[in-house]
């Protein structure tokens, strides 16, 4: 596989995940009661709470390493760039 199909990729993993994180949070955020015993129980939309703070958690795990691995593929670019910003010199890739 080449590399720009390999960022494409990621790319859009880390933009379905993304959607997946702020999906689970903000339905925690304004459905789900705050608070270790309110509403532990209770399902909403068919999970228990426990069950959507797992998801919202590995969603956000599995998001952190797929920035970590995009960060990895873009650090040529990342320094170049940076120190374009400081020097008048332009670098290559």
């Amino acid at each position: 596989m080449n590399r720009q199909k390999t960022n494409y990729l990621i790319d859009l993993a880390l933009t379905t995940l993304f959607f997946g994180v702020a999906g689970t949070g903000l339905f925690m955020y304004f459905f789900i009661p705050s608070g270790v015993q309110r509403g532990r129980y209770l399902v909403y939309m068919g999970l228990t709470k426990a069950t959507w703070i797992w998801i919202h958690s590995r969603v956000g795990i599995l998001m952190s390493i797929l920035v970590a691995i995009h960060l990895i593929l873009h650090w040529k670019w990342i320094i170049c760039t940076t120190k374009s910003l400081f020097r008048k010199e332009k670098c290559e890739l």
